[in-house]
């Protein structure tokens, strides 16, 4: 069963690194599991096509014989990086531009292996 109280505090735990300002744990059946969406966004839709997206990517580059580290998506003023938490989930992190994005992946990969007992 999923434990979810503890998923959101190692979720909150990883979103005081500077810049982020969304950190979502989605399924890859595309499913929100926790975190908080960012507002107006539609939950369903939301998380749905960042798991479309992450396994179409995985799909796409599986001819390279590299695994996938992560998607980056680059707005106007904030980025979106989607990035695998192993077979069960994926995590998509809304940040500003100027974020260490290889920090926060670092850190994600870190927090992995615990929030992997809850799912």
């Amino acid at each position: 069963m999923v434990d979810v109280e503890a998923i959101e505090k190692i979720l909150d735990e990883v979103k005081s690194l500077e810049g982020i300002s969304s950190l979502i744990l989605v399924s890859r059946t595309g499913v929100h599991i926790a975190g908080e969406l960012p507002e107006g966004a539609h939950v369903e839709t939301f998380v749905a096509m960042f798991a479309i997206l992450l396994g179409a990517a995985e799909t796409a580059t599986s001819e390279l014989n590299e695994g996938l580290r992560n998607i980056g998506i680059c707005l106007e003023t904030t980025q979106v990086l989607v990035v695998s938490d192993g077979p069960k989930a994926l995590y998509v992190v809304i940040a500003s531009r100027d974020i260490d994005e290889n920090k926060i992946i670092d850190e994600l990969n870190k927090r992995n292996e615990e929030l992997q007992q809850h799912l």
